[in-house]
Formats: C-alpha cells, sequence, structure tokens
C-alpha cells in the first residue's frame, strides 16, 4: 500500500473526487473463467472488451495496489497513435500491415474520447494534437523519414511547422522547428484509469484490489496464488508492464527504465501570458525524451525518460523505481530552459515510476509458454495511452481463441533476446544511460557526439519517437543496420 507521498499528483488528484470506498480483497478462494493480473490500462480494456464478446464471461481482476497506481495512474497524459513509430511498424509487420495497425491506433484516440463521453468518464480530454520538436539543430529532421515512408500511402497524420510557429505555439523559444499531429490528445490519466475501473464494475468485471500475485502455475487449469488465497482461471492475462519482468522469457526482450515527472504550482495567467492556452502536449527530439503540457487547473506538468538512472536488477522491482523524484531540482532546471520566462515558478509534487521498453518500442504480444493460455502484453515503451485500447482487442481475441485479424496480428510474436543477461544487463544499461545523456548533451552545444555516444544510440531502445541518431540517421535505421549484421554474422 502507498501513502500519499508516493503517489502521483494524477492519482491523488482521482482519488480525491471519488466518494469513500471500501477496498475489495480477495479473501476467499475462487474461480474465474479469466483471471487478468493488473488493474491498469490493458487489463482493464481487456476486461470490457471480454465482456463485450461475452457478457456471460466470469472475468476477474486483481490489483497489487489500486486501479491506476501503475503506469497508468502516473504517466504524461498523452493520447497519441502510433504514426510516430511507423517504422519500426513497417519493420516488425510489412508496409500493408503497418498501415492498418497504424490507422487502427489512430481510430483508437477517437474511440477512447467517445468511449469516455459516452460513459462519463471526466478525465480533462482536449484534443489539441502532439508537437514532436526540435530544441537544437542536431534535432532537426528527426521526423522527415517517418514522414516520407507514411506520405507513401498518401496520408500526412503528421505536417511539418517551421521554427516561428514551434516556438510561438506555447511560448517556448527554444522550439526550432517541429512535426505536428492533429489527432492527439491531453488527458488526466489517473482518472482515464478509474472511469475505466466503474465502467468494468458496471459491466460485471470482478476487481479485487491490494491483492498481489505471489505466484503462478501453469497447466490445464492455471492457478493464481496471492497472499493467502487462490484463483483457478481457465485463462490468465499478465497485464504488469514493467512488473512482468519477473519472468525471463519476458524480460529477455524488454528493458525497466524509470521516468521522472513533476507538476508546477498553479500559473493559469502566466501560460496565458506566453500563449499556452490549451492542451496540446509537447516531446523534444533527445534520445533522454523531455516531455511536457499543462493540466486543467492551470500547471505545466514535466518530465524525462531515464533520468534517474535508476535500473531494476533481473525481476525485482522495489521501491527504488517509485515514490517522490530524485531529480526534482534537474527536471525543474530543464523546465527553466524551455520556459524561461517562468523561471521563478516552481515544483508542487513530483514521482517516478518504471517504463517496460521494447527494442523496437513497439508493444508485444505472447503466451507464456508454448501450450499455455497464459497470455501477456509488454513493451509500451512510454507511449502506451492509446495503444492500450488497441492491446485489449488483441488480448481479448487471443484469450477467446478467435482467427481474426487481431489474433494474427504480427504484434504477436514470439521474444526475441534484445537484451542481455544480468550483470551485463545493468552495466550496459548505466553505460548507454550516460552514453546518451553525453550525446544530448554534445547536441545542445553544437558539438559533435563522442565514440561512447554513438555506440550509446546504436544500443538503445525506443521511446514515444526515434530520435535522430549522430550519423543523420533514425534510431530505427541503426536498428536495422545491427539486425542485417547479425543476421549476416549467423549465416556465416
Amino acid at each position: 500500500m502507498k501513502d500519499n507521498l508516493s503517489r502521483s499528483f494524477w492519482l491523488d488528484e482521482a482519488l480525491s473526487l471519488e466518494p469513500p470506498q471500501l477496498i475489495n480483497r480477495l479473501e476467499k478462494d475462487i474461480s474465474a473463467d479469466v483471471c487478468i493480473v493488473g488493474g491498469g490500462y490493458t487489463g482493464l480494456w481487456t476486461a470490457i472488451q471480454l465482456k463485450d464478446s461475452d457478457p456471460t464471461a466470469n472475468i476477474v481482476i486483481i490489483e497489487k495496489d489500486l486501479c491506476g497506481s501503475g503506469a497508468s495512474g502516473r504517466n504524461a497524459g498523452f493520447l497519441l497513435s502510433l504514426w510516430a513509430k511507423y517504422l519500426s511498424l513497417e519493420k516488425i509487420c510489412g508496409p500493408e500491415e503497418a498501415l492498418r495497425v497504424s490507422l487502427a491506433s489512430d481510430q483508437s484516440v477517437k474511440d477512447v474520447m467517445t468511449f469516455c463521453s459516452e460513459n462519463n468518464i471526466d478525465c480533462d480530454i482536449r484534443h489539441d494534437g502532439w508537437l514532436w520538436v526540435a530544441t537544437n539543430d542536431a534535432q532537426r529532421g528527426a521526423w522527415d523519414e517517418t514522414l516520407e515512408a507514411i506520405a507513401k500511402h498518401g496520408l500526412n497524420p503528421m505536417v511539418e511547422w517551421p521554427g516561428r510557429l514551434a516556438a510561438e505555439r506555447i511560448g517556448a523559444p527554444g522550439h526550432l522547428e517541429a512535426a505536428f499531429e492533429k489527432n492527439a490528445a491531453r488527458i488526466q490519466p489517473a482518472l482515464l484509469a478509474r472511469g475505466l475501473r466503474r465502467v468494468a464494475l458496471e459491466r460485471g468485471v470482478t476487481i479485487y484490489e491490494r491483492t498481489s500475485l505471489k505466484d503462478l502455475q501453469t497447466g490445464t487449469t492455471n492457478t493464481i496464488k496471492t497472499k493467502n488465497n487462490s484463483i483457478k482461471a481457465d485463462r490468465v492475462v499478465l497485464a504488469m508492464n514493467a512488473w512482468s519482468s519477473r519472468w525471463p522469457q519476458i524480460r529477455k526482450s524488454i528493458v525497466v527504465v524509470t521516468s521522472d515527472m513533476f507538476v508546477s504550482n498553479p500559473i493559469q495567467d502566466r501560460l496565458d501570458s506566453i500563449g499556452w492556452r490549451d492542451g496540446l502536449t509537447v516531446c523534444d527530439g533527445r534520445a533522454l525524451v523531455h516531455y511536457y503540457r499543462t493540466t486543467r487547473d492551470g500547471r505545466i506538468a514535466y518530465g524525462k525518460g531515464g533520468m534517474s538512472g535508476t535500473f531494476p536488477f533481473g525481476g525485482h522491482l522495489g521501491d527504488e523505481v517509485e515514490g517522490q523524484s530524485r531529480c526534482e531540482n534537474t527536471l525543474l532546471d530543464a523546465m527553466h530552459v524551455s520556459f524561461p520566462q517562468l523561471a521563478d515558478v516552481g515544483v508542487s509534487k513530483s514521482w517516478r515510476g518504471p517504463i517496460d521498453r521494447s527494442k523496437s518500442g513497439l508493444p508485444l504480444f505472447w503466451k507464456l509458454e508454448p501450450n499455455s493460455k497464459v497470455f501477456y502484453a509488454v513493451g509500451f515503451s512510454g507511449n502506451g495511452i492509446g495503444p492500450c485500447h488497441l492491446a485489449g482487442k488483441i488480448l481479448s481475441s487471443l484469450v477467446l481463441e478467435k482467427q481474426d485479424e487481431w489474433a494474427n496480428c504480427p504484434l504477436v510474436r514470439p521474444p526475441s533476446r534484445d537484451f542481455p543477461i544480468e550483470p551485463f544487463r545493468i552495466i550496459g544499461s548505466q553505460l548507454i544511460r550516460h552514453g546518451l545523456l553525453a550525446k544530448d548533451d554534445a547536441d545542445d552545444r553544437n558539438r559533435n557526439p563522442s565514440i561512447l555516444s554513438r555506440l550509446a544510440a546504436s544500443l538503445a531502445p525506443q521511446g514515444v519517437a526515434p530520435f535522430k541518431a549522430p550519423n543523420n540517421k533514425t534510431q530505427v535505421d541503426i536498428d536495422m543496420q545491427h539486425n542485417i549484421s547479425q543476421n549476416a554474422g549467423l549465416k556465416k
């Protein structure tokens, strides 16, 4: 159980708006058709979509804390499509399927907003778009290849913005140029998670909070063991994000990093004065990305991925990846660089949390064991709000053994050994982080990155969008070259 100091600003706000309610804990042995482990977006969307397909299904969710207390309640609140990751999709899925999945993810943005409207989920949706900006010369054109590849299909979901427009749009003088995606939204992430929880309960899903998974025994009937009780389930869905790394099979395909974030004190009048009057969401083109947006009550929420350098050893995630950010002052300094007009604005609350990153930056769906009926989804890589809606479709199709376009989607694929075993993993993670920090610093100073920085760029997993590597190629290009070299070596 987390105290208020360790929770995100979002979850504090969401819980304060709910009437007092008793926590429903698992206190006896039960059975279910489907047991979902994890009460965040992935688990809740899967449960809701399973109920839509079969209203009579006995579906149980267990959540170790409260629904929305994990990544779903402390992310930046960017409701995005997968267009920025089109190159990775094309690499994994091929052009035709990459286009289909990208269009479906674009529709998911609209579907999530429609769902919230129809189900009275007030999660502060502002459909004002997403800006992918360059804040130094090295970041310019990071989106060029992505936009060119999408344009081959006659589509332009993102358009380029000149520097003056990118800078004046929210009063950030360091914005040199940008790509703008219109179909994107700002939300209050914990309010969405808690709203999905309410809808799931209304549709007959049973939810046990403060109920942790202790052990999982697979078989003809799967056994989910909690502290004092157990659940027998025909099928299981692991919707645990970074906490899925406890299983070696999953851990080899993801790396867990931390992301740090804070919200400022309320400054609505100051935001009005610099021209930021809506819900536009922004990411820069750094290797360790900065991201920022406003809140309903006139604050700036500002974050950075990979800042703290905290990497859990093996699959053991503890307090070191949660709670108050250890990098408050550094984050605040970064915001002051982005918005020098707000140099006197301080932090109201900060927090951090783990992110499960895949090499490609795309989610992975598979079975825990070849013949089991235990399914999982991991690797959302910091962009899960929209794609988790798609994840619900994929996982529900897998659970129901449908042979449709979602069960057969190329994102349903076996995990590969993308990251090394310990202790090489944690050593390598620290080296790559230091190299990426040095790369970003060299880019800011308009200097050539070091050899270590170039090596780090070639090995780093992707985040929200591909960053531009030191040789003027995107990270996707480097990944493709690396994989081609590996495959060539295997064939010798």
